[in-house]
């Protein structure tokens, strides 16, 4: 942001040089600020209306990729692409969703690393942060993959894709990418639930512990409880006792928190430890899986960032 300066020998070249300098100084400082994630007309008031509550990023086709890197929020990063013939899904009935990753070279990548026991993982969630699913896709020899997606609702739909290559120039790097898809139709938007420690699933309360402060590194607990009792006979589920996954209110924003707790037998619980590290203030929706007697429970919860 700084030009270089000629120095010579005139003290008034000198001293235009430093005024220069300071008013740049200033004027950068004035034009500052930490108001950065408050985004005006994100309201999550309950309303129908022909579109959905969205970041105006996202309802735009083809933007996806000027997004922040990290974010999740791009369909390309260090020279890896995610491509879908997917503009478009009906509402109300179970749907593939068909994509390609490819690599620097332009090839669809089909080597990948395995990522807690997968080699991909799929999210689908709603612009208004309701509809989460976690899918674990399938891939053909070519290189494309097919979510199977439970039914959506109409509204615009941001779908992830987590994974690790496993060749190239990335092997080793943990990426995710995303796109927009748009289901038609009559749309009704659901209001962010305020913070909360607690969350019901399934008859089990989740009890969360610790404020994650944004761009650094937070310890997160994790309770469970059934019936006022703690649970221990949580089940290992992608070689985790519990899988918790974040989305950012706004732009959906995308962050796992990584499990710190080891798996040593078939039952665990009650205390979850997770390593979080959210990078960016404002609520996050939190999205904790866990398993107990073959069956997976989802239980959700909005945490607030400083």
């Amino acid at each position: 942001m700084f030009a270089s300066h000629r120095f010579t020998t005139r003290r008034r070249a000198l001293a235009a040089a430093g005024t220069a300098v300071a008013l740049a100084l200033t004027l950068a400082a004035c034009g500052s600020s930490d108001d950065s994630s408050s985004m005006p007309g994100m309201d999550h008031g309950t309303h129908s209306s022909a579109s959905p509550s969205a970041s105006p990023m996202g309802d735009m086709p083809g933007m996806d990729h000027m997004a922040a890197a990290g974010s999740g929020l791009s369909d390309n990063q260090d020279g890896y692409r995610l491509t879908s013939p997917e503009t478009t899904l009906t509402s109300g009935n179970p749907g593939a969703y068909r994509f390609t990753i490819s690599g620097s070279d332009g090839k669809p990548v089909t080597a990948f690393a395995l990522e807690q026991t997968q080699r991909m993982h799929f999210y689908a969630i709603r612009s208004d942060l309701t509809g989460f699913q976690h899918i674990h896709p399938v891939m053909a020899p070519d290189g494309t993959w097919t979510a199977n997606l439970a039914a959506l609702t109409p509204g615009t739909w941001r779908m992830f894709t987590s994974f690790t290559p496993d060749s190239g120039s990335g092997k080793g790097e943990d990426l995710v990418l995303s796109r927009t898809v748009t289901v038609p139709g009559d749309v009704t938007t659901t209001s962010l639930p305020a913070p909360a420690t607690t969350a019901e699933a399934d008859g089990y309360t989740i009890t969360v512990k610790g404020q994650p402060m944004a761009g650094m590194a937070h310890p997160l607990t994790v309770s469970v409880s059934k019936d006022g009792k703690p649970v221990s006979d949580l089940q290992p589920y992608l070689d985790t006792y519990a899988h918790l996954t974040a989305f950012h209110e706004g732009d959906q924003a995308f962050a796992h928190l990584h499990p710190t707790t080891e798996v040593t037998g078939d039952n665990g619980g009650p205390d979850l430890a997770f390593h979080a590290e959210l990078p960016t203030a404002g609520n996050w929706r939190l999205f904790l899986q866990f398993q107990t007697g073959g069956k997976l429970h989802t239980a959700a919860l909005t945490l607030n960032v400083g």
